[in-house]
């Protein structure tokens, strides 16, 4: 089997959402063997996310708003990369916001992501006859049940389209329906990965996410804030795990959707309790109400991943947990402005 040509060298692949927690790891990944073009608006990415890839020359960055038709041509940061004559191999589509603590206000920005913005992508796919994954969510399953816990792809799941959730859980599920569409229409090559909840380095600070508010509450011997009751509990996948599962799912035969996430359920109570031994910190925990985008989700059954993608999670929860810790410690000083915020949550 011969080799395909790209006279840019390698292939040329789009990250959408590209600096954000997720796609910056993803970007760093691509970036070894391919060109990958960065697109972002910095509505939930951070340029602190990307900035160590700025002077790779295998990698740029587009500052532009997905929901808005642009194209890639009238870029000249990206002549290198001969897409005229080349094209577009991949998308990886991941720009949405996913803001915890500002879901309220951003509810347009997240209703137009998930469907202008997935619109545009596809279309761009389909003008570069490139492939196309977009990541969805374990939202798209509705709410928790306890009985039975573990969704798998075939389920339904109920989901309130009325709610100020809809914008982000709908539209999830619109956005599917789009790419299948599309899929079955044009012959598109699309995935669909349904994201449990990830966590790790970069993940943005101050925002409800908790995991990384608790390593820098624990260093700073500051109470730990949960957005629940002590019974609040979800899976939780290690970002490096999440982004080689990405790029298996892309490298698949798979169209269908696909459950990505850790199969073991923790409380986050516990995840706090761990951070404080491993801190050393004298921190204790306190519980404020839950917030609107962080809801118990259900736990992912993976089965299919492992048949198609031969993938499962292979970083426990302790190892994540040190991983992200020292992440922190590293940035600690950087991060410090920050800590005075949590007191106001208080």
């Amino acid at each position: 089997m011969t080799e395909t040509f790209y006279p840019s060298g390698r292939k040329n692949i789009i990250v959408t959402g590209g600096a954000g927690f997720l796609g910056s790891h993803l970007c760093d990944a691509l970036v070894k063997e391919n060109n990958v073009i960065c697109i972002d608006n910095f509505i939930g990415g951070n340029l602190n996310n990307i900035k160590h890839l700025l002077q790779n020359p295998h990698f740029r960055f587009i500052k532009q708003d997905i929901n808005q038709q642009f194209n890639l041509e009238d870029f000249p940061e990206l002549k290198d990369f001969k897409i005229k004559v080349q094209g577009i191999q991949e998308i990886y589509h991941l720009a949405c916001p996913t803001s915890a603590k500002n879901f309220m206000k951003l509810r347009l920005e997240t209703l137009w992501a998930n469907s202008i913005g997935v619109i545009n992508m596809l279309e761009l796919a389909r003008k570069y006859k490139a492939k196309f994954l977009f990541t969805s969510s374990a939202v798209v399953y509705g709410p928790r049940d306890e009985r039975n816990p573990y969704f798998k792809e075939t389920d339904f799941g109920k989901v309130n389209f009325t709610s100020p959730r809809a914008c982000y859980d709908e539209g999830k599920r619109f956005a599917e329906s789009a790419i299948i569409t599309y899929h079955e229409m044009t012959g598109l090559d699309t995935k669909i990965v349904r994201v449990f909840r990830t966590y790790g380095p970069r993940m943005p600070l101050f925002d409800g996410q908790m995991v990384p508010d608790f390593v820098l509450q624990a260093l700073n011997n500051k109470p730990l804030i949960i957005y629940g009751d002590e019974n609040f509990s979800s899976s939780f996948c290690y970002v490096s795990d999440m982004i080689d599962g990405l790029i298996r799912t892309m490298a698949s035969k798979e169209n269908k959707p696909i459950n990505l996430g850790h199969p073991e359920k923790y409380k986050m109570s516990d995840l706090a309790k761990k951070i404080i031994e491993y801190t050393n910190s004298a921190s204790e925990i306190v519980y404020k109400s839950p917030l609107l985008f962080m809801t118990p989700l259900g736990l992912p059954d993976i089965t299919l991943a492992k048949e198609k993608l031969n993938w499962f999670p292979v970083i426990g929860i302790e190892e994540g947990l040190k991983k992200t810790i020292e992440d922190i410690k590293v940035n600690r000083f950087l991060l410090q402005p920050l800590v005075s915020k949590y007191d106001e949550e208080l």
